[in-house]
């Protein structure tokens, strides 16, 4: 009889969540590469995905804490000793940031028996807040081992998640998508072998789209939540210059948040808001439409006051695969796809004038247009396939699984 696949349970905040298709390319990915995911879905979501059943946490089961807690303690009471330790002696950064623990604290206990019951050969969480408080707090009680990712919103945001690295650091590895993350928890103290970074990537490649021959109106477009750290502001500000240089324009925003009613006031004033159509979120396929009318995709991240930012932005590599110019800021991990001059054009978002300058070359020079556009196809081909990344997601899976077991069977020698 064939061995049964290993069983790999996931953690998500929220799963399936429209603006993270970064995760469900990943989940897909998986599936076909043939693992045996369990999903879990901490806020919100549940339901199917792709056929897989998505358990959600209904949010009434945490009234069962009032006597889920004194059992867990009194079966482990050195963990409940640890958390009243934290609780006391860390501040947390944010009200968020500490209810998104205690989600993840009252996932662990009211699933501990679920998964003592039927556990997985490994616990992954997706994000390094909640998921991760559940996963590690689910090693405290029972011994699950666990991985954790770590996206830019968990190390940087208003300093980065309370617990972090003391979850990190109980992690079998911690996957994180971008060179920055990974050097960000280096320096945060976790070794060097446990941080592992591999990209996200695309279920499949666009059809690379011909190079529009009149570009004399060039077709302008974000993807973007309208945050702060997406630097929108700036980006109005480089429509006003290209506007003041003569240089024809129309743009599209794509993406909903709290900043529209202030950036829409603020476009008015600049005297942009003819040029600018502001579109609020769109499903997946028609932000694909949106790339099939761009000649250039504009990306004006930088650090929210907060200390949020960009890890590197799916849309990215996305507009790179379908043929889309990009110009971007330098801020985060953008450069990590975007080379100057070779697969892309960076520019400082406080310097309109070198915006300018870029957009008016890529509306005229069709040869650098193509060598730009090839390289960047180029780049996502090697770089950003879900299908090959995810496998080395998979491979790390594996290994730790086998790792465990063969912790399992060695004889302890005597002594």
């Amino acid at each position: 009889m064939a061995a049964s696949k290993p069983v790999i349970a996931y953690l998500f905040t929220t799963f399936p969540q429209s603006t993270e298709t970064f995760l469900q390319r990943e989940v897909i990915a998986m599936r076909g590469l043939d693992a045996d995911l369990r999903l879990y879905s901490l806020w919100g979501g549940g339901g199917t995905f792709r056929g897989l059943r998505v358990a959600k946490f209904n949010k009434w089961r945490l009234f069962t804490l009032l006597w889920m807690i004194p059992y867990e303690a009194w079966r482990r009471p050195e963990v409940l000793r640890q958390l009243l330790l934290g609780l006391i002696t860390r501040r947390p950064p944010s009200w968020l940031n500490f209810w998104e623990n205690m989600l993840g604290a009252g996932f662990a206990c009211l699933f501990a028996r679920e998964f003592r019951r039927n556990p997985p050969a490994l616990i992954h969480a997706a994000w390094g807040g909640a998921p991760a408080t559940a996963a590690w707090l689910l090693w405290r009680i029972d011994g699950h081992r666990f991985s954790a990712a770590a996206h830019a919103y968990d190390i940087f945001e208003h300093g980065g998640d309370w617990w972090l690295r003391q979850k990190l650091e109980h992690a079998a590895f911690v996957h994180t998508s971008t060179e920055m993350g990974r050097r960000a928890l280096i320096e945060r103290g976790l070794g060097p072998e446990k941080v592992v970074c591999i990209h996200r990537g695309l279920d499949r490649l666009p059809v690379f789209k011909p190079l529009r021959r009149d570009r004399s109106t060039l077709q302008l477009v974000c993807v973007a939540r309208l945050v702060e750290k997406k630097g929108l502001d700036h980006q109005l500000r480089i429509y006003a210059a290209l506007r003041a240089a003569g240089v024809s324009f129309a743009a599209r925003i794509i993406g909903e948040g709290p900043l529209r009613a202030e950036l829409e006031k603020l476009a008015g004033k600049l005297g942009v808001a003819g040029n600018i159509t502001f579109t609020g979120h769109l499903p997946q396929h028609e932000v694909w439409n949106q790339l099939g009318w761009a000649d250039v995709l504009l990306h004006t991240g930088v650090i929210a006051p907060s200390g949020d930012r960009d890890g590197l932005p799916n849309v990215i590599p996305e507009a790179m695969s379908a043929g889309v110019l990009v110009v971007t800021s330098p801020a985060a991990a953008t450069t990590e796809a975007i080379t100057q001059g070779v697969t892309g054009l960076i520019a400082p978002v406080d310097l309109p004038s070198d915006w300018v300058e870029s957009l008016r070359r890529l509306a005229h020079d069709d040869a650098f247009a193509e060598k730009l556009r090839a390289t960047a196809r180029r780049w996502v081909e090697e770089n950003f396939d879900a299908h090959k990344n995810a496998a080395r997601v998979l491979a790390r899976f594996h290994q730790t699984i086998s790792a465990q077991a063969d912790a399992a069977t060695t004889p302890v020698p005597n002594r």
